[in-house]
């Protein structure tokens, strides 16, 4: 437990840090990184160079010093945080490595006249206080995916049985264990980690997985993104090789509910919401299945979303492109999706359930407009491609 005295020199660094938190989480990945090659593979350079990874290590650091009288006051934050870490291995032996360079940051940039000894003694018991708390809980995690039907833990090897082209950049990859042996159940919106050697180096990367849960493989649908070293290194291997994967994780899951369900996407924002969709198509509760695409080129999963639709009559579908260019599939809605024409789609009872998951200014313009339709904040759910920061 931190004493009193740390739990107020950290509460006095709050409004260094919301004025200069992200100055400083960029001077601590520098630092990391530079010097410790070992902990690389964990994150996403992309995120990197786009100051996504910063910002949202920023917001965590400054919600954690906000909260350190109330840690229960974090909410998902935490739940989000540790599953991340699963599906990427982080392990015990990581943290003190970014709890040294943490410390070195806030020294460095804060300055030894901020940064007095007090205020890095405070920060480096409040940081072993949620290392403590993280490594606990990811320990629980990791040991009971191993201990379940199927489970392992660390890397396990599957090869790659089939490769179905979904649009003009998803294609989805149909994962089987080389042992042969079962594979651990997996959640509905849940996500799977994996290692490729990319020119020598190792990557690591969460995927959603597409395709609800059978026991003997893995379904995930990669976008092909310009640039995306692992994207396109996946888009180009071939049938029967191999990759390692770790067990599934995540908490953006679709939960137990007799409400009516509705599932909004944005681009390859689809995956995640066709497993939530194979899961509750069996139920009776009606279902919403809104995505929006640019064109419909780009539009993946529309055959499969419309059969489906076909075979069950409390699943309704609607499409939003950017651009339609007068092929034969016709979206229902041209441009973006509006509160106009989400209030059109959703069910006439506004007491639904509703995930959405897209870019971050999509998610961001769904939840606004959700709240103004009436739709109670407690059920709406969404999740991050990338690190995890305020939906603002």
């Amino acid at each position: 437990m931190l004493c009193a005295e740390h739990r107020a020199l950290i509460t006095a660094t709050v409004p260094l840090l919301e004025s200069g938190g992200e100055a400083l989480t960029d001077h601590f990945y520098k630092l990391m990184l530079a010097e410790h090659p070992e902990v690389r593979p964990l994150f996403n350079q992309a995120h990197q160079a786009s100051g996504d990874q910063p910002r949202a290590l920023a917001n965590g650091v400054l919600m954690y010093a906000k909260h350190i009288d109330r840690l229960d006051q974090l909410g998902g934050l935490v739940s989000q945080v540790v599953n991340k870490h699963v599906a990427l291995q982080v392990l015990p032996e990581h943290y003190p490595i970014v709890g040294g360079c943490l410390l070195r940051a806030i020294r460095e940039v804060l300055g030894a006249e901020i940064a007095t000894d007090e205020v890095i003694d405070a920060w480096r018991a409040a940081y072993q206080q949620l290392a403590d708390i993280l490594i606990g809980t990811e320990e629980q995690l990791y040991r009971q995916t191993a201990e379940a039907p199927g489970g392992w833990r660390g890397a396990r090897h599957f090869r790659i049985a089939r490769k179905v082209p979904e649009s003009a950049e998803i294609t989805s990859f149909y994962l089987e264990p080389e042992d042969g042996e079962p594979v651990v159940a997996h959640e509905p919106g849940q996500y799977i980690g994996l290692r490729l050697l990319v020119d020598g180096q190792e990557i690591r990367r969460n995927y959603s997985l597409s395709a609800a849960s059978n026991g003997r493989d893995y379904r995930i649908s990669v976008k092909r993104e310009p640039g995306g070293v692992a994207s396109n290194a996946l888009h180009q291997m071939q049938l029967g090789e191999t990759l390692e994967l770790f067990a599934p994780a995540g908490d953006f899951v679709l939960q137990p509910s007799d409400k009516p369900l509705v599932l909004i996407s944005g681009g390859v924002g689809i995956t995640p919401t066709l497993a939530m969709l194979e899961a509750a198509i069996g139920t009776s509760r009606p279902i919403h299945f809104i995505h929006c695409a640019r064109n419909a080129e780009a539009h993946a999963f529309r055959a499969t979303i419309d059969q489906l639709a076909e075979q069950h009559v409390q699943l309704k579908r609607f499409y939003c492109y950017d651009e339609h260019r007068g092929d034969e599939h016709q979206p229902d809605a041209i441009g973006l999706l509006t509160e106009a024409r989400l209030d059109a789609w959703l069910p006439a009872e506004r007491d639904l359930d509703a995930y959405f998951l897209g870019p971050k200014p999509f998610m961001a313009a769904v939840r606004r407009q959700l709240h103004a339709l009436g739709v109670p904040a407690q059920q709406l759910r969404h999740e991050f491609f990338g690190p995890a920061s305020a939906l603002e």
